[in-house]
């Protein structure tokens, strides 16, 4: 029998399962079955803590397909929660600062990636004002911040259809990792309303790597400036970043409870 802890950040929930006494081969298919809500334990994303020559800890992260991503935001806020400490994180995004704070934790995120073949795109464009759209959607902007994000500013959401139009993106050839789909709106002064069509993982209440691309996107574009709120459908983060700079991302992180399953079921 292994232990595992379910948590959350936002509504974007987590099976955190400790691997740094015991290792656990984690697969794509095995990460698929245990996200499975129906016959396993159900989650958009796995944590797979484990040991690091680097940091205190690493973190590696299997969407609910079962499909290894290089960062979750969300996640990340949890891990000092999970830990009981502070903590520098390893990640296939570089490493991460995370601090708890009341509620949750703040991280720093690093850099933000801008150029058109780190995203990465198939070629070479601008990518603050990308020349490309789907339907009705304006140009949109490209951001790495650990893994991919597009984010379209909408003047109105109401009338998106995210189901059809986020994997259609999500898998369009001009991303060759696929990528994050972000729908957003500026709703008040330094405040946005976002909703994440997730790579691997469809809809969810809440992205933290979105949140973040997004507001970078948005300060790129001058449509906030300094700390900015994003609200998502589980709830807020704040953002900051100016440019030149690393992105910090601050929100809460919820453990909701610890179990045991037997990992050779799965």
């Amino acid at each position: 029998m292994g232990r595992f802890s379910k948590m959350h950040g936002l509504g974007n929930d987590f099976v955190v399962i400790d691997a740094r006494e015991a290792a656990l081969d984690m697969t794509q298919a095995r990460a698929q079955a245990i996200a499975d809500r129906h016959a396993g334990i159900g989650c958009d994303q796995l944590i797979l803590i484990g040991q690091s020559d680097k940091a205190d800890v690493s973190m590696r992260i299997f969407n609910s397909d079962g499909s290894e991503v290089e960062a979750c935001g969300n996640a990340t806020r949890c891990v000092p929660l999970f830990l009981g400490r502070d903590v520098l994180i390893e990640t296939k995004a570089g490493l991460l600062d995370a601090k708890g704070v009341e509620g949750g934790a703040s991280v720093d995120m690093g850099e933000p990636r801008l150029e058109w073949g780190a995203i990465p795109l198939a070629y070479a464009m601008d990518t603050l004002a990308m020349p490309v759209s789907w339907e009705d959607l304006p140009a949109p902007v490209a951001v790495n911040v650990g893994n991919p994000h597009v984010i379209f500013f909408c003047d109105d959401m109401n009338g998106v259809n995210f189901e059809r139009l986020g994997p259609m993106i999500e898998t369009d050839p001009l991303f060759p990792a696929r990528v994050n789909v972000n729908f957003a709106q500026v709703v008040g002064e330094n405040h946005i309303r976002l909703i994440v069509w997730e790579r691997g993982a469809g809809l969810t209440r809440a992205c933290g790597t979105g949140a973040c691309a997004t507001a970078v996107a948005a300060v790129r574009r001058k449509l906030v400036s300094g700390s900015t709120r994003v609200t998502l459908p589980g709830g807020d983060l704040l953002i900051e970043w100016a440019p030149g700079g690393s992105i910090r991302m601050t929100g809460p992180a919820t453990h909701v409870f610890d179990g045991e399953a037997d990992w050779a079921r799965f």
